[in-house]
């Protein structure tokens, strides 16, 4: 009867309309992400359509002077900003149910092992990624062996990276870009073990110095992509390397790129919890979220610490 006591751990929440919405703002999200890069239908210029080849068929690799542009941003845009609305109105949700004192012990685990299941599924992208760039730098010279009429430029593949390929330094703002991320891992355990403690001024400095460093990361990458886009070459003929050039411009931009977004997820997940640890919630014996934000900065850390020394370092 809906009358009697519960006896149970569980807590059942009444109908929610956000895991629907999560799915649509994923859809609009993802289909900003394929219009925008490469572009959802071709052109047609027997029967030109200036609005569909404005919003849908002009990716990333079209735009080669300022005179062209790509309205494939506005539906990504729309696409981020519903996910930030559902993601928003979600978690404020979960929030206020701990808030309520309905997350109990049995509830909690679920929180954390929901948490863990998705870093584990974070890594094993990356973990994919990294097959494939491994099979590209250590076993090239088997590929290039290859019969060229059913591998595509076979003898391309001859040395790792392409001889033609200039790879960049990775003492300067790669190795400045590992400190940072290091640093960073300090402050955010700083501010961890601080809020355990009831130190809360001092968690909130280790939080906004957290933030700071992921920004000042995001900014340091951003200058690096600036330095590659100005000296891309279509044909990849001088050096330079881009999204399009080749597989190694391909390879790079995807894994340092897919990690950049980690980086710019996980400053927003630490800024949200500095403002509610500046409201008043989180508690010492109670702050999941907080921790959950740790254990996905300290993934992006370490992610990035494979990154610099694979891509940068080694096979460079």
């Amino acid at each position: 009867m809906a009358s009697e006591a519960v006896e149970h751990d569980y807590h059942l929440i009444p109908p929610s309309p956000w895991p629907f919405l999560a799915g649509l703002a994923a859809l609009v999200w993802g289909t900003g992400m394929v219009i925008f890069f490469t572009g959802l239908v071709a052109r047609n210029p027997e029967k030109p359509n200036a609005m569909m080849e404005f919003f849908f068929s002009r990716g990333l690799d079209t735009i080669q002077g300022r005179d062209v542009s790509n309205g494939g941003w506005i539906i990504l845009l729309l696409g981020c900003l519903f996910g930030a609305f559902v993601m928003y109105g979600w978690w404020r949700d979960v929030a206020r149910e701990s808030e309520a004192g309905d997350h109990t012990p049995v509830v909690d685990i679920g929180l954390r092992y929901g948490m863990i299941m998705f870093i584990m599924q974070e890594a094993m992208f990356f973990v994919g990624w990294f097959w494939m760039f491994f099979e590209l730098g250590l076993w090239h010279k088997v590929r290039a062996k290859w019969d060229p009429e059913i591998t595509e430029n076979a003898a391309g593949y001859a040395s790792w990276p392409p001889p033609s390929i200039e790879t960049i330094d990775p003492w300067h703002l790669p190795l400045m870009n590992t400190l940072v991320l290091l640093l960073s891992g300090t402050t955010v355990t700083w501010a961890h073990h601080a809020l355990i403690k009831g130190n809360r001024k001092a968690a909130k400095w280790g939080l906004i110095l957290t933030v700071l460093l992921g920004l000042f990361f995001t900014y340091l990458q951003g200058v690096e992509y600036m330095e590659a886009y100005a000296h891309r070459n279509i044909d990849g003929a001088d050096g330079s390397f881009w999204l399009s050039t080749n597989i190694y411009g391909s390879a790079f931009f995807l894994a340092t790129g897919f990690h950049g977004l980690h980086v710019l997820i996980g400053t927003i997940f630490l800024f949200v919890c500095y403002l509610r640890l500046v409201k008043g919630g989180f508690k010492p014996e109670k702050h999941f979220g907080f921790e959950a934000a740790a254990w996905y900065w300290h993934f992006v850390d370490v992610v990035w610490l494979f990154l610099f020394v694979f891509v940068y370092v080694v096979f460079q």
